[in-house]
């Protein structure tokens, strides 16, 4: 790893140079994951030396940036401008971590002409000279699979912030642009959101390649599918996941090593690491559910989930030894999924949720418990962020792949598949375990 820093710290005082580190990928992501646990918020500005412009909209907590920052660690590349969000909290998270002003803006009026973007990026100390990579992860929910029976609402207002996203690009013209989604971005239902960006995207020079990824194939300890769209001026190889099924981390490598807890109990230690005060009749249907993956009796628990089909991992438990479900910030709660824990008989603390997603100890979430939720379930894995950072990187400053290269490598997903991705993700986990 001395000779890759080495080798890369001269490449990033030179971007562009014609060198081919692709044989790096896999060792500079496994150095960068295990920076990752070693990760503490950055100092005020202590990035501003570095050579590559950060800069994130809808940025959340940060996730994302995350998969970047800790790239730093190893040598230091990438300087943060700053984490715009509309969230007032999570713009204070993002800016607490990253040394970065808070930046809590609604990107739909930063994008309304090219003088508000440029008097946005005038604010932040943008240096147009120097390469920089855009991050844009919209809002989910307007694309979600569970809104099957609002697909007619086309007019929902966060799938216009694609829209508005793809006007920053064409106008700032960044080295890289990566943009993050649920899957179903790419499905059928949603392809003239995702058309009319990459529409943009083609006039503006850049050359834009997207698929869909298992966060697990990046040691994130749960099953987490998202779509993944990257823009280059150049060519470029998209990432190749690093773990196969069999390696997958699980929760027990996750939450495992905590300190046991009961409904209620906090650890002394660890503030996040805090458990609900379930009502007593909460707590006698989760001591109902057999442990380590256990599913709801039959008969056991609110008459109504008997009644309606589609509730069957309702207080269901994790399982030790497989990964997590999704994580989202209703996780807290073992009434809205398979959110209870393994064996002891409640659901989920923020800090066992944060290391499913994983975030490090060491990050620090602002506001109160329902905030840390929501900035926690709304993230992008950090581990799959670091995979993605890593490949931007080594491509950034790679010559252009060859043939055989791209013909090898992974495939653009050119064409929709599917209306709906959740009916082929299922298909997916169930050959996996037949």
């Amino acid at each position: 790893m001395k000779t890759l820093t080495r080798m890369l710290k001269i490449a990033t005082s030179n971007p562009f140079e014609s060198n081919n580190y692709r044989y790096y990928k896999h060792s500079l992501f496994i150095e960068s994951k295990e920076a990752m646990n070693r990760f503490a918020p950055f100092g005020s500005n202590s990035t501003m030396p570095n050579p590559i412009q950060i800069l994130e909209f809808f940025s959340g907590a940060g996730g994302t940036s995350l998969g970047f920052a800790v790239i730093n660690s190893i040598f230091p590349v990438f300087r943060f401008l700053g984490g715009c969000d509309i969230d007032s909290i999570s713009a204070a998270t993002y800016s607490k971590n990253f040394g970065t002003p808070v930046l809590c803006e609604d990107i739909i009026k930063i994008s309304e002409s090219a003088n508000s973007i440029q008097e946005f990026l005038k604010s932040i100390n943008f240096d147009p000279k120097l390469p920089t990579i855009l991050i844009g992860c919209a809002p989910c929910q307007g694309f979600s699979s569970h809104r099957k029976k609002k697909w007619n609402d086309e007019d929902d207002n966060r799938n216009s912030l694609v829209v508005a996203f793809s006007k920053i690009v064409t106008e700032i013209k960044p080295t890289v642009f990566v943009m993050e989604n649920v899957p179903e971005f790419l499905s059928g239902r949603y392809r003239k959101y995702f058309s009319k960006a990459q529409a943009a995207f083609y006039d503006a020079g850049y050359i834009v390649k997207q698929n869909i990824y298992n966060a697990a194939e990046f040691g994130v300890p749960q099953e987490r599918f998202r779509s993944v769209i990257i823009g280059m001026q150049k060519e470029f190889l998209l990432p190749e996941g690093i773990y196969s099924p069999s390696e997958y981390k699980t929760v027990r490598d996750a939450i495992a090593s905590l300190r046991p807890i009961a409904a209620g109990e906090s650890d002394p230690h660890d503030l996040l690491h805090k458990a609900v005060a379930h009502k007593p009749s909460t707590i006698e249907v989760i001591k109902q559910v057999p442990h380590d993956g256990g599913n709801l009796p039959e008969g056991v628990g609110p008459e109504c989930l008997s009644r309606v089909k589609g509730f069957y991992d309702v207080y269901g438990r994790l399982s030790w030894d497989k990964p997590a479900i999704t994580i989202t910030h209703y996780a807290r709660n073992p009434a809205s999924g398979r959110y209870t824990h393994p064996v002891q008989d409640r659901g989920l603390t923020a800090r066992e949720v944060a290391r499913l997603q994983g975030f490090p100890d060491g990050f620090s979430f602002e506001g109160k418990s329902d905030d840390i939720y929501r900035q926690i379930g709304e993230a992008v894995p950090p581990l799959l962020s670091c995979g993605i950072a890593v490949n931007i990187l080594i491509e950034l400053l790679s010559c252009e792949p060859s043939q055989y290269q791209l013909e090898a490598g992974v495939h653009s997903i050119d064409m929709p598949v599917s209306n709906s991705y959740s009916s082929v993700i299922a298909g997916i986990k169930t050959r996996r375990r037949a």
